[in-house]
């Protein structure tokens, strides 16, 4: 009875264990998705670029104010999002005039469905 207690066990683990490894491998296979901001005078737009068009259109880009030295959205004031729409080869974004003209902004997109996500350069103002 014991050693089949031991066979279970270990076939228990070696199955958690391909599991632990194929994990990474799947999320490698999202699509990668860039995400770009530009604007001036607290109007901020950009672009959702993929290979995939699925991945870019009708993603939720948000867009931060940085408070410390580096984008932390966790902890950033979020000034403003939108969907991201088909505009030329790309899915363009707008986000109007928030009236943060001055500080440091960046604009996100998260994850999503097979797509990657990504936090754009940061643009001070």
């Amino acid at each position: 009875m014991n050693k089949i207690k031991l066979i279970a066990a270990t076939a228990l683990v070696a199955v958690a264990g391909a599991g632990a490894v194929a994990s990474p491998a799947v999320a490698d296979s999202a699509t990668p998705t860039k995400v770009t901001i530009k604007g001036h005078e607290g109007d901020y737009y950009g672009y959702v670029k993929s290979s995939d068009n699925d991945c870019e259109y009708n993603r939720t880009v948000k867009v931060y104010e940085m408070l410390g030295s580096s984008p932390s959205p966790k902890t950033d004031n979020e000034i403003g999002s939108d969907l991201a729409q088909p505009n030329g080869p790309d899915s363009m974004w707008s986000i109007g005039n928030s009236g943060y003209k001055h500080g440091d902004f960046y604009a996100k997109v998260k994850k999503s469905n097979g797509c990657g996500g990504d936090i754009s350069k940061v643009i001070s103002r």
